[in-house]
């Protein structure tokens, strides 16, 4: 995504010239992809009918018979037509824009030089690329140290400390975000108690299905 501000377009009347020229030329190939990409993708989605409408003949013509010969050239249909239907929804992926509700972080990548590094002189800013990649930051496992100190008063030796904080149960190992997390992997995400035995000690902290469940 190419944007530029006002105050960073040239006041120079051949440099305006040149990055209209230059816009112009990176529209019209933008053009050309976008219809690339639609020619592709007509043909992809008439591939995908023509082999359903084929593995549909075969199945009619393999009912009530048996045939190696017919069940392999399903086979090799579906694997195909399945191919066809990954990539394609691969490309709908990549083609999305991300949710705006995610944060950013932003991360900046300035030439190696603000000087040309044809005739020398200073670089001024005309606008900027701006591309977006999804992340995840994974399940991170850190122990939660609460220290209370203790103090004693000289004078009657009465000891206070401050108390200790609540927990879902108590002297329990677990915080209340620990809490939700495994509710989360076994009720919204259906994750069976022995694959979250095996994320967690894969993070090297072992909890037992018999912890899980209770």
């Amino acid at each position: 995504m190419l944007t530029t501000s006002p105050d960073s377009l040239p006041n120079d009347t051949d440099a305006l010239k040149a990055l209209l020229l230059q816009r112009d030329q990176e529209l019209e190939q933008l053009r050309a992809t976008v219809s690339t990409l639609q020619q592709a993708l007509s043909i992809r989605s008439l591939e995908i009918e023509q082999l359903q409408l084929q593995i549909n003949k075969l199945k009619r013509m393999q009912f009530g018979r048996k045939s190696e010969k017919l069940d392999r050239q399903i086979a090799q249909l579906e694997t195909r037509l399945e191919d066809l239907i990954a990539e394609e929804g691969q490309e709908h992926y990549q083609s999305k824009a991300l949710p705006t509700e995610l944060p950013r972080i932003e991360h900046r990548h300035e030439p190696e030089s603000c000087s040309c590094g044809a005739c020398g002189q200073a670089l001024v800013q005309i606008g900027e690329d701006i591309t977006e990649q999804l992340d995840v930051d994974p399940a991170r496992f850190f122990v939660q140290r609460h220290i209370r100190p203790q103090y004693a008063c000289r004078h009657c030796e009465t000891i206070t400390a401050a108390a200790i904080p609540a927990a879902i149960i108590d002297g329990g190992l677990a915080t209340p975000s620990l809490h939700a997390w495994v509710v989360i992997q076994k009720y919204l995400d259906h994750l069976p108690l022995y694959r979250i035995e095996q994320i967690s000690t894969r993070h090297g902290v072992a909890i037992s299905r018999s912890t899980l469940a209770e």
